[in-house]
C-alpha cells in the first residue's frame, strides 16, 4: 500500500493513526510533602504519583498497558521527577543541618581543648552564631562543654570518645553528601579555627578535627593538609 499524501505530497498517514491510537496515563495521588525542586530551584510542594497506562482509540481508554511509576510531580511547575529527589534535603532543612553540624562541632573541639579558655569559647560562639543559632553566648557554650562532660564522664583535653565521636557522626554523615568539597572543608576549617583561638592544636583537638573530618569524607591527608594551612594562617 503507497503512503497516503497530502496535497504538497508530503505523507500524512502516520500523523493521523498518531491521532487514532495512543497512550494515556491515569495518575493516582499516593502522597504529597514539600521537595527541592529541580526544576523550579526552590522548595515547593509535591503529589508522589503512581500511574496506569491504557491504549487509547480515538481518545477513548481501551486495553490495560501495565503501570508506571511511581513519580514525584511538582506543585508549582507540574514536571515529573524520579523519588530520588526527595533524598535531597529541603532549603529550610539543609539549613538547619548545617546549622546543627557546625554547633556540633565547635562544642567538640571545645571538650577536646580542655580549659574552655575565653578565646576559644568567643571563637566558637562566634562561628554558631553565624551558622544561625544567633542568641548563642559563650556562657551557653560552656555550660554545654561542662553538661557534656559530667554526661559522659570524660576529662577535658582526653582524645574523643565514642560518644562524642557518634554524636559527630550522626550530625555531619547526613550532610555531608549534600556538600561540596568546598562546604565541607569550610566546616572543618571553623572548627580548626576554634582549636587554634587559644594557642596551638593539642592532641586532642587534632583527634576531635580527624573526626570531624572522616564523617565530613575528607581523606585524611586533606585533613592534615587543611589543619596545617589553618594554624599558619594568622588569626
Amino acid at each position: 500500500m503507497l503512503p497516503e499524501r497530502g496535497r504538497d505530497g508530503r505523507v500524512v498517514h502516520e500523523g493521523r493513526a498518531a491521532r487514532v491510537l495512543g497512550i494515556r496515563t491515569a495518575w493516582t495521588s499516593v502522597g504529597d510533602g514539600e521537595f527541592f525542586c529541580p526544576g523550579c530551584g526552590g522548595d515547593r510542594n509535591y503529589q508522589r504519583l503512581t500511574g496506569r497506562r491504557r491504549f487509547t482509540l480515538l481518545g477513548m481508554p481501551v486495553l490495560p498497558r501495565g503501570d508506571t511509576g511511581p513519580v514525584v510531580e511538582c506543585a508549582a511547575c507540574q514536571g515529573h521527577y524520579g523519588t530520588d529527589v526527595l533524598d535531597h534535603p529541603t532549603t529550610s532543612r539543609f539549613s538547619a543541618m548545617l546549622r546543627d553540624a557546625v554547633h556540633t562541632v565547635a562544642l567538640a573541639v571545645l571538650a577536646a581543648g580542655g580549659s574552655c579558655a575565653r578565646t576559644s569559647l568567643e571563637a566558637a560562639a562566634g562561628t554558631v552564631r553565624a551558622a544561625g543559632f544567633q542568641d548563642c553566648t559563650e556562657e551557653q557554650l560552656g555550660a554545654l562543654v561542662e553538661a557534656l562532660a559530667a554526661d559522659t564522664g570524660r576529662i577535658f583535653g582526653e582524645p574523643s570518645g565514642a560518644g562524642l565521636a557518634i554524636e559527630l557522626h550522626e550530625a555531619l554523615d547526613p550532610l555531608a553528601p549534600h556538600l561540596a568539597p568546598a562546604g565541607r572543608e569550610s566546616i572543618l576549617l571553623q572548627g580548626a579555627r576554634i582549636a587554634l583561638a587559644d594557642g596551638p592544636y593539642t592532641p586532642a583537638e587534632r583527634d576531635a578535627l580527624a573526626t570531624v573530618g572522616a564523617a565530613l569524607t575528607i581523606c585524611a591527608d586533606d585533613v592534615t593538609r587543611l589543619l596545617a594551612a589553618a594554624a599558619r594562617t594568622p588569626s
